[in-house]
């Protein structure tokens, strides 16, 4: 195994990343109507000497950062690219999401197509380039500022007079337009108030999906995101693909491959083979311990070795339909 790990170069590496944009293509049988890139990073920590593990502040500890983008709506793999131990550049996203759309647009002329992931995703070189690209937007995170603040001024003393002389908790949005210096067109922002017995709550988003009400953008829109945290659970902790051992940054971006791997077995399994079941929505921990694991005797006789699954099994139907699916699948 470590021989296979260590073996991979530049160009097989870049050969798999691409495979796997082109199964998540190749996963619908006709072109969507819109699609969500939601993207987003986290820690594999590491625990010797491993090339290019950083010390990261927010997490103390020494780790890597992987990104994940998965497809918002279907909870498919897109890509997972190993990074050094500290936050992705805006820049070097805003190049990889670049490339990834334009493989898709090749497929996909007519797909909208939205990038959705937290404040450190609002790169100035991806507004800019979004404004020319046809059906594409972006609806990302905002860091707050005195000036975000301040145009925000009236919403944010409003609700906190309003939850000040009722004492119940108070949401309020608001939405305007605002160019950072580094921006070369103005964007809208929403800005959500929450003012309860915690303080006052500010959060900003930007985005160019101009026609959808404030509200909507941030609970239906930007919330709808949290959904991408459970993924990238199950990808770390019922696949453990943070065990990123290897000395070589390569042989971990290998690693990590290999478990981005099991995450699209087990999503097709999921979301195809165990469709119309209970088990369409369950985590990969349940498939795995109620439908994958199952007890069996192992016989060894002279010429043969015989296994004898249990007769009575609460998911007994549901492992046969799926040996019957992957019986025609393979013809």
């Amino acid at each position: 195994m470590s021989r296979l790990e260590n073996s991979v170069d530049s160009k097989d590496l870049y050969r798999m990343g691409v495979e796997f944009l082109d199964t998540f293509i190749g996963s619908y049988d006709r072109e969507p109507k819109v699609i969500i890139l939601d993207c987003d990073d986290t820690n594999n920590n590491t625990y010797g000497q491993q090339e290019l593990s950083l010390f990261n502040n927010y997490y103390h500890d020494y780790c890597y950062m992987p990104l994940h983008i998965y497809e918002g709506l279907s909870g498919s793999l897109i890509a997972t690219l190993l990074k050094p131990g500290r936050r992705s550049k805006q820049s070097d996203v805003a190049s990889l999401l670049k490339k990834i759309i334009g493989r898709i647009r090749e497929e996909w002329a007519n797909t909208m197509i939205i990038v959705r992931g937290d404040g450190h995703f609002a790169s100035a070189d991806f507004m800019q380039w979004c404004d020319d690209q046809y059906n594409t937007g972006y609806i990302t995170g905002l860091s707050g500022n005195s000036k975000l603040h301040k145009l925000a001024d009236v919403t944010i003393k409003s609700a906190e007079r309003e939850f000040k002389q009722y004492g119940k908790p108070v949401k309020r949005y608001l939405s305007f337009w605002y160019k950072a210096g580094s921006w070369t067109n103005q964007q809208k922002v929403v800005v959500k108030v929450e003012v309860s017995t915690m303080g006052t709550n500010i959060r900003y988003i930007v985005t160019d999906l101009v026609h959808f009400r404030t509200r909507d953008l941030y609970e239906k829109g930007y919330c709808a995101r949290g959904a991408m945290e459970l993924r990238i659970k199950e990808h770390k902790l019922y696949l453990k693909s943070d065990r990123s051992s290897c000395n070589s940054f390569k042989a971990n971006q290998f690693r990590l491959f290999l478990h981005s791997m099991a995450y699209v077995l087990l999503h097709t399994l999921q979301k195809e083979a165990l469709r119309g079941t209970e088990f369409v929505n369950a985590t990969f921990k349940t498939i795995q311990n109620k439908i994958i694991k199952t007890a069996a005797l192992v016989r060894e006789l002279k010429t043969k070795i015989k296994i004898e699954l249990p007769r009575c099994c609460p998911t007994k139907s549901i492992q046969s339909n799926c040996l019957e699916m992957f019986s025609i699948m393979r013809v």
